[in-house]
């Protein structure tokens, strides 16, 4: 078992650093933050991801995992410095490198031994040499310094699990010997090892999110085209999904992606292209077509509506997903903002991202974790999160709780043959839509 540290304590940082203690490895968890790191010695976790907490207050007691603010004591007999802080969206799209050059320098001022540096933040092609070089120009210790790529494929709300069932671990490397340590460190976890040079390793995880952002925004090009032609967007994704070339995921019509990797890594992924004089047009389309998408629910709205002025709007489900209370680059966001400017009163609903939302919308709509007082009275609900507690809400209580049940859901949570049983004017993404079996006067 190894002695790490890993810098930085977000998303990434800290499921990296409490699942590598998990698996027996001695883990320092860095941040400059005190605030957090107070937090995070009381075993209490800053962000919400199912199974964490418990990981967190495991690896606390039985003395395997720790946390500081201090460098020095952080990088003390450390064999392996993990980097995992985080590589914000600049103006033009490109991915702000100030906190991964500044740990590189923080590394190079306070270690006394020879380490292995680790990248986990998500950094453009090239980065890492660049570390290296930053390293280098600041050495204060006669040292060696080995820089690996170690790119994570994480998904918010199932990030633990991710962890320990992954489908690859990617090394980038040109030292055999780092790379071949840095497999030793995962190798508890049984997940396959995909070992490439540094710049490949960098370029898998953009063309990943690319990739997959790509299907998202592909089978909602093709859901839309399905409600013009009268087409069912399940049944399509269904039959385009059995064929093992395509796979089944991903193929879920909707209102977009959103989160902190997909808008940020495709922006990036064209901005790296474009640095070397390629015009990825494609990842361009794919953009576009997502952002028309987030605001589709809204469209649809004023298009059976046609002003929505003075309308009391539910929005159900704040977060970009379920089981995570990340809002970053949520569709309910746009949605809202929509409304907002519509001259509709707006109230939504979260069962646990509602505080990152008030950071986010402020007082410009009304807040509640109960779906019941977010319908009272209200005109329409928009479904923007498939939360497992909005796919279970029993569909006769729209009727019974809300001024005129219609529902404009932008992820498909309820089959139409169920929505069909009830007094429910319903419109989906892709699908027919659903009309009241009892019209109210």
């Amino acid at each position: 078992m190894r002695n790490i540290a890993v810098v930085g304590t977000g998303y990434v940082g800290l499921v990296t650093g409490v699942c590598l203690s998990d698996i027996g490895h001695h883990v320092t968890c860095i941040d400059i933050d005190e605030q957090k790191i107070q937090l995070l010695k009381q075993g209490k976790s800053p962000i919400y991801e199912p199974g964490l907490e418990e990981l967190m207050l495991k690896n606390i007691n039985n003395g395997r995992l720790t946390f500081t603010t201090d460098h020095q004591t952080g990088f003390h007999q450390k064999e392996v410095i993990y980097i995992a802080v985080g590589t914000p969206q600049k103006k033009d799209g490109s991915a702000d490198l100030s906190y991964v050059h500044q740990v590189a320098r923080d590394i190079a001022r306070n270690i006394k031994q020879d380490v292995i540096v680790v990248t986990k933040s998500t950094v453009p092609v090239g980065t890492n040499d660049e570390i290296r070089q930053v390293i280098k120009e600041n050495l204060v210790s006669d040292v060696q310094v080995d820089v690996v790529s170690n790119p994570e494929f994480l998904r918010e709300g199932s990030a633990v699990q991710d962890t320990f069932h992954g489908d690859r671990i990617v090394i980038g490397a040109d030292n055999e010997k780092a790379a071949t340590m840095i497999e030793e460190i995962n190798k508890p976890f049984g997940i396959p090892v995909v070992k490439t040079d540094i710049r490949s390793a960098e370029m898998i995880k953009y063309a990943s999110n690319a990739f997959l952002a790509t299907k998202i925004s592909f089978i909602n090009e093709i859901s839309n085209i399905c409600e013009k032609l009268g087409a069912n967007i399940e049944d399509v994704a269904y039959g385009m999904g059995l064929d093992h070339r395509i796979g089944n995921q991903f193929l879920r019509a909707g209102i977009g992606y959103g989160g902190s990797c997909f808008p940020k890594d495709t922006k990036a992924l064209v901005q790296m292209a474009g640095n070397v004089d390629h015009k990825f047009e494609l990842l361009e389309s794919v953009i576009r077509v997502n952002n028309v998408q987030q605001a589709k629910l809204v469209e649809k709205a004023k298009g059976f509506f046609g002003s929505l002025e003075g309308k009391t709007v539910a929005i159900l489900g704040l977060a970009f997903k379920p089981n995570t209370d990340d809002m970053r680059e949520a569709a309910s966001v746009v949605i809202a903002n929509m409304l907002i400017q519509e001259g509709a009163r707006i109230k939504g609903y979260d069962p646990i991202a509602l505080e990152n939302a008030k950071r986010i919308l402020g007082d410009s709509i009304e807040y509640s974790d109960n779906i019941e007082d977010v319908l009272a009275d209200a005109d329409i609900a928009f479904i923007s999160t498939e939360w497992k507690e909005i796919v279970e809400f029993e569909l006769h209580l729209y009727s019974k709780y809300m001024k005129t049940p219609i529902v404009f859901d932008g992820r498909n949570c309820y089959a139409l043959e169920e929505v069909e049983k009830h007094d429910l004017e319903y419109h989906s993404i892709g699908r027919p839509s659903v009309y009241r079996s009892k019209a109210k006067v």
